[in-house]
Order: structure tokens, then sequence, then C-alpha cells
């Protein structure tokens, strides 16, 4: 797990190595390493097309939907660990509050996390975690990075990784085959989730996603002040404009 844990700074360095001289004239501001991240996007995707995908196909067949549902509340329910602990770092008391009433709430009402009834009660979950913290406290977006497995992210997103896996209360289970087969089913059941929004792809799928994620991820980071947030609205593809032209070849 140390190995896993610290692979996000070990691709970090790797990238800023291998693409500091790739410079282009034309490049995205926001991407300056495209060339690298096209080649990892690549493998990401190859990976994803011939082993995640059809294995989350697979789990969103054969698992009926509260049973999925069910699966996600659990892992959203650890997640407020982290939340509660980067909003303290934030200054955030409120919500502070509300992430740590909604983990006593769903692990002792909601059977361990498996039921949201928090959200019944007006508790309203708002992530945060440790990429979110080092925004508060100043320190830059810094050039987008795709990561071999884990995807593309902003370097901030990326340097607040390790931390946030240290929150993470899975990190903490002994028993190595649990840990894993808890990692595996958030993955699938996290991919599974995405199989709809597949069809809202348009254009160049790498160029797509980045600007998505990057959006999405500014509007988690200025907590909904920059519009309207791409992900939620279940629409985000209308905010984006490609020149597939560019890509024909």
């Amino acid at each position: 797990m140390k190995t896993t844990k610290w692979l996000a700074v070990v691709c970090m360095v790797a990238a800023v190595s291998g693409c500091a001289t790739q410079g282009q004239v034309d490049a995205n501001p926001d991407d300056p390493w495209e060339s690298y991240n096209r080649k990892v996007f690549a493998f990401n995707d190859t990976l994803d097309r011939y082993a995640l995908k059809p294995i989350a196909q697979g789990y969103d067949y054969v698992a009926p939907e509260p049973v999925q549902t069910g699966v996600g509340n659990f892992f959203s329910n650890l997640g407020e660990i982290g939340t509660t602990v980067n909003s303290v770092l934030q200054w955030k008391w409120v919500n502070a509050g509300v992430a740590s009433g909604r983990f006593v709430i769903n692990s002792i009402l909601g059977i361990g996390g498996l039921l949201d009834p928090a959200s019944r009660m007006g508790l309203v979950e708002r992530e945060e975690d440790f990429g979110q913290t080092l925004a508060t406290w100043g320190v830059a977006e810094g050039p987008y990075v795709v990561l071999p497995v884990l995807g593309g992210r902003t370097l901030r997103h990326t340097s607040g990784l390790p931390v946030d896996w240290y929150t993470d209360p899975v990190t903490y289970v002994e028993e190595d085959s649990v840990r894993y087969g808890l990692r595996f089913l958030d993955l699938i059941d996290t991919r599974a989730g995405l199989l709809d929004r597949e069809k809202l792809i348009r254009g160049d799928r790498y160029s797509f996603i980045r600007d998505a994620y990057l959006q999405h991820r500014r509007y988690e980071v200025n907590d909904g002040e920059t519009g309207r947030d791409p992900f939620a609205s279940g629409d985000f593809g209308d905010d984006f404009e490609y020149d597939e032209d560019a890509f024909a070849d």
C-alpha cells in the first residue's frame, strides 16, 4: 500500500522531468504537457476498454439498482471523515458539522452507511478533499496531468492524494484481501456510474474529458461560485466546443 499511496507523487515527478522540455507554441495553457498526457490517456483508455469497463458493465447488469445505491452510499459515508478533516483545515465549520453529523447518522441509522437518512433530514453532502484545502491555502492549481490508472488531475489535486488516502478509513483495514477488495469494489461501482455519461462525450475524447474535469474541479474548489456544476446538471457537454477536424488525422 505504501507504493500505491505514493504512486501519484512518483507520476508527478515523472511528468515534470519528462515533459518540461516539450513546450508547444499553441499548447493549451491548462495543459502544457498535452503530448505526454495523451500517451498516458491512451494507455488508460485501453486498460478501461478491455478490463474496467467490461467488469463495470457486468456489475451494472447483475447488481440491482438498490444494491448499487447502497454500495455508493457506503463509500460516500466513509468519505465524510475526509470531508470533516478538510473542512476543519479550511475553517468551514458548518460543513465540518454537517459532514460529521452525516457520518454518525448514516453509520447508525443507515445500517453502516448503506442508507442515507441524513439527506432526508436536510444534511446535504458537500465533499472536500486535500486538493481543495491546498487551494484554500493559496496553492496554485498547476498544470493538468494524466496519471497512469488514476487518470487526469490538476497538479494541486495530485499533490493532495497522499493525504486523501491517509484520511480514508479503508487504508487502515489490516486484512489485505479485504482492503484490496473494498478498493476494487469502489472503483468498479464508480466506473459503472459513469457508463451512461459516456453518451455525452463528443468530438475529441481526450479534450472533452479534460475540459469537463477542469470545469467541474473549479466548481468544487470555488464552492459553486463559478456557476452551474456541469456534472450535476447532466448536460455538461453543452459548455464545450471542439474542432473535430483538428483530430481527423
